[in-house]
Formats: structure tokens, C-alpha cells, sequence
């Protein structure tokens, strides 16, 4: 038996895709989706009560982000191994075979699938692999899937981090020190969508690097080493290339809308995007260090 986490909220329209690909498996052992709806004030919990899901549990709790989300559905799985996706991921029909694949004959490992990043809704499967899809994380929720016992034996997820980042890694770092391996699985494809970058998504992107310079902070208190300080750009290399290339914030979101409205206009949203990590990244060194010496000051 197998059990696949899905915490979700608000988002309908990809979710639906999501689910329908989930529930086309290829897959020679029994499977249910634990669809667990953090909150959402769309259609999320009608649609699927009124959608034939023959796979699919739904669990609901109040909005409290997804840790806790996926705490609730390692609870509530059935099964034995545990499969995590994003709810705006689509999957292949083989996708679970080839998770099952991977783990076979692997006692103290977990394997890590194949995310390709799209901004095509209506076919996000036709999209090809990019050298920016390379992932180097040891243990990351978009793709994933592991034996339950490990994960009660880590602890589950921390539900310090109350906001966007770094719950996942953070609990990679646990299971790392239990001595379990990465095994990476190729064939286990899944087509990661979001919309093609425009400037109405500048406020929202800058909060989400000021969330995880925060949540880095709670992630570097619990592992307090060289390596995680790397991993939330909490060293005085990423504060000179940073606040170097953005001249110290002056290049940013206003100084650089000509330049994007111009590349988007132009079909170039992805190279937009690149750019804008430059005044991104720099929100998210200065919230890492306000956030630090926030903590240093209460201690």
C-alpha cells in the first residue's frame, strides 16, 4: 500500500490536472491520494466531493501552511510507503512504478524523482527538461517518496516553520543523520506548473524570499553548521554578491520594470524572472540577517 500527500490550497484549476494524473496510474499495487486542504476559500473541497476520485481521501484543517499539512496526512496514511507531491504538479502515468522501481531492495533509502519546471497550463507534460531544473537537494517535497517509519522516526515535519521554506530540507537534514540515502529516479516525472512570470507577481515574490530569510533563521538555530548557513545565503559571500549586483538595492523592483515589462513583452518572461532574482536574493539576505539579529537580540 501506498500513500500520496497532497496538501493544497487554493489551487483549483492545477489541482485538478493533479489529480487526474494521479488517478491514471500504472501502477501494480494498491495507492490512495491523501488530498489534505490547508484552508482553501475556492472550490477545492466541493469539487472534489463531487468528482468521481476513486483514489482519493480528503482530509481538511484550518490554513496553518504545509508542514502541518503533511504531518496530518502522514497520520492519517494507510500506507507504507509515502509519496509527496506539490499540488500543482502533474505527473506521468508511470510515475509511481517508477518510485517502486527505485526503492526496490533499498531498506534505509528514500528516491527523489524528476521535477521540470512549465508555464503551460493546458500541456505541461510537453515540456522538456532544462538545465534549470537541476536540483541538488537532499530531500525536497515536490518529488518524493520514502518509508512512513522513517519519517515518524525523524520526527515528522517542525511546525516552527509556520511560513514559506525550508520545512522539507530541514527535516532532509534529520533523516540524513539517521543515515538514509538519496536515490535519485529519473523516470519519476512530474511537471511542476506555475504561471509565466509577469509584474503583478513582483510583491507577492518578494514576500516569499522575506518568509524563507525568516524561516532560514529557525532552520540554521536547529543546525547550527557551515552547510545550512550556505544553504539560507547566511554568509558574508552571498551579502557581497548580492548586495553587489543589486548595488546595495538600488537595482530593484522599480529601478528594473522598464527592463522586464520590456523582455516580457517579448515572450523573455523566463529571462525576466532571472533577472529579477537579483533584487529577489537581496530581500532575501537582508530578512535572513534582520531575522538573525532579531534572535540574537531576544536571546
Amino acid at each position: 500500500m501506498w500513500s500520496v500527500i497532497i496538501p493544497t490550497y487554493n489551487r483549483l484549476p492545477i489541482l485538478q490536472k493533479c489529480l487526474m494524473a494521479m488517478e491514471q496510474q500504472n501502477f501494480d499495487l494498491e495507492y490512495e491520494i491523501l488530498v489534505i486542504d490547508d484552508g482553501s476559500t475556492d472550490e477545492t473541497i466541493a469539487w472534489i466531493n463531487t468528482n468521481d476520485l476513486p483514489h482519493v481521501r480528503l482530509l481538511e484543517q484550518d490554513h496553518q501552511g504545509a508542514a502541518a499539512a503533511r504531518n496530518l496526512g502522514i497520520e492519517k496514511a494507510l500506507g507504507q510507503i509515502v509519496v509527496f507531491i506539490d499540488s500543482d504538479l502533474v505527473v506521468t502515468e508511470g510515475f509511481l512504478a517508477a518510485h517502486a522501481e527505485g526503492l526496490q531492495n533499498q531498506e534505509k533509502a528514500f528516491t527523489y524523482g524528476t521535477v521540470i519546471n512549465t508555464a503551460n497550463f493546458e500541456e505541461p507534460t510537453t515540456t522538456k527538461f532544462k538545465i534549470t531544473d537541476i536540483s541538488n537537494a537532499f530531500f525536497a517535497t515536490g518529488n518524493v517518496a520514502i518509508a512512513r517509519h522513517w519519517l515518524v522516526e525523524a520526527g515528522m515535519f517542525d511546525l516552527k516553520f509556520k511560513q514559506y521554506g525550508w520545512e522539507d530540507l530541514e527535516l532532509g537534514v534529520r533523516l540524513k543523520n539517521l543515515g538514509l540515502k538519496l536515490i535519485k529516479c529519473p523516470k519519476a516525472v512530474g511537471y511542476h506548473w506555475h504561471p509565466a512570470f509577469n509584474l503583478a507577481q513582483i510583491p507577492h515574490l518578494i514576500d516569499q524570499e522575506q518568509q524563507r530569510g525568516r524561516m532560514g533563521v529557525v532552520f540554521y538555530k536547529k543546525h547550527p553548521t557551515w552547510e545550512v548557513k550556505m544553504m539560507i545565503q547566511m554568509t558574508w559571500i552571498h551579502r557581497l554578491l548580492w548586495g553587489t549586483l543589486s548595488l546595495g538595492g538600488l537595482i530593484n523592483e522599480r529601478s528594473l520594470q522598464p527592463l522586464l515589462s520590456w523582455l516580457i513583452a517579448r515572450g523573455k518572461s523566463q529571462l525576466a524572472l532571472e533577472i529579477a532574482r537579483i533584487f529577489l536574493n537581496w530581500y532575501n539576505v537582508q530578512s535572513v540577517y534582520a531575522a538573525y539579529q532579531q534572535e540574537q537580540l531576544e536571546n
